[in-house]
């Protein structure tokens, strides 16, 4: 999953606030935008583990685009001195349990999916793939 991140700079210190709008409450405040990125990336890790632990879902991604005209109209006088970044986020150990299951797919549909796995460092796994495509189609 693709996280946006938006990064403000606190006026009183040079610290960076850093927060993930599709996790409420998960923030947190840096020196530097390269610790900014490794401490978010640990944030929203923890965070989602909290949230398995208490079997609530994981919440999609709502996209940059759709973040950044929600912050524009929230916050006019501080926009032009956010930026966003983008974290990668493996959501599967935070999905639950794995089970195997009997798929049976056209040869043709697992040529193309097992062709978009060797190419793309999004998947790992053909199992992989499949998964982020239910997960998707499961959030509309």
């Amino acid at each position: 999953m693709k996280y946006a991140v938006v990064f403000t700079q606190s006026e009183k210190t040079s610290d960076y606030q850093v927060y993930v709008p599709d996790l409420p409450g998960c923030a947190i405040s840096e020196k530097t935008i390269d610790l900014g990125i490794e401490e978010i990336t640990k944030a929203i890790k923890s965070h989602l583990t909290i949230l398995a632990e208490y079997g609530e879902k994981v919440p999609n991604s709502k996209g940059l685009d759709n973040h950044r005209k929600n912050y524009i109209l929230e916050n006019p006088h501080t926009f032009s001195q956010a930026f966003w970044a983008i974290v990668s986020i493996d959501i599967t150990p935070y999905l639950g349990k794995s089970h195997k299951i009997n798929v049976t797919l056209p040869e043709l549909l697992i040529t193309q999916i097992d062709d978009k796995v060797n190419k793309s460092s999004d998947y790992k796994t053909r199992s992989g793939f499949i998964a982020s495509a239910c997960f998707a189609e499961l959030e509309k």
